[in-house]
């Protein structure tokens, strides 16, 4: 079995042993049995904070976030934003990873599901899109906002829910952040809309 394909048993596996109502509602129905599309590994230099990270959260947090540092190079890492969105700093310290969904490893035009990246010292603006989000950091101590709330800090392990068209908003101090994230409901590759601004 690859790398890709033990982290894509463990995502699911994690997922399952989770009794949160909101997690199991919206990945509830859905069909895990997906063809593996073939993409190459590509790399970006906000992959280092991920190679960095010696304390990622306890027990199954850090049991996924282990499986992910071991597939991190074979992974497709990409990017939505562009220079004239944030600017080449930020383009330096953010990536993420499809793992499924319709430009994912996986294939599936349900949902979508991978984990973000934002290197330290990050300020990820509000936006907005039509898919319904989960967010469950793997690393703690990250600051999130929604809705124009102050920023709060989340743990690793928390669920984070974002309903379709909330504003949202992420920062990171001194350590990175690393979280697996879910779609649905909306266009899985549409570029968020940014309310906020740097």
């Amino acid at each position: 079995m690859s790398a890709v394909d033990e982290l894509m048993v463990a995502f699911h596996g994690y997922l399952l042993s989770r009794s949160d109502l909101t997690l199991k509602h919206f990945i509830e129905g859905f069909d895990w049995s997906m063809e593996q599309r073939p993409l190459a590994s590509h790399d970006l230099p906000v992959v280092r904070s991920l190679r960095e990270i010696h304390r990622a959260g306890n027990g199954a947090e850090g049991a996924l976030f282990h499986r992910l540092l071991q597939a991190a190079d074979t992974l497709h890492w990409a990017q939505t934003y562009s220079i004239t969105d944030f600017g080449s700093d930020f383009l330096q310290r953010y990536g993420w990873v499809e793992l499924f969904g319709t430009r994912g490893h996986f294939a599936s035009a349900e949902m979508a599901g991978g984990f973000l990246l934002l290197g330290p010292g990050v300020h990820y603006p509000d936006h907005h899109h039509t898919a319904e989000e989960i967010y469950i950091p793997l690393t703690d101590g990250s600051l999130w906002s929604k809705d124009g709330q102050p920023f709060l800090p989340h743990w690793s392990g928390g669920i984070i829910h974002h309903p379709s068209n909330i504003r949202h908003a992420m920062r990171t101090e001194d350590e990175p952040l690393v979280a697996l994230y879910l779609w649905r409901g909306g266009p899985l590759a549409q570029k968020s809309i940014i309310s906020g601004r740097l």
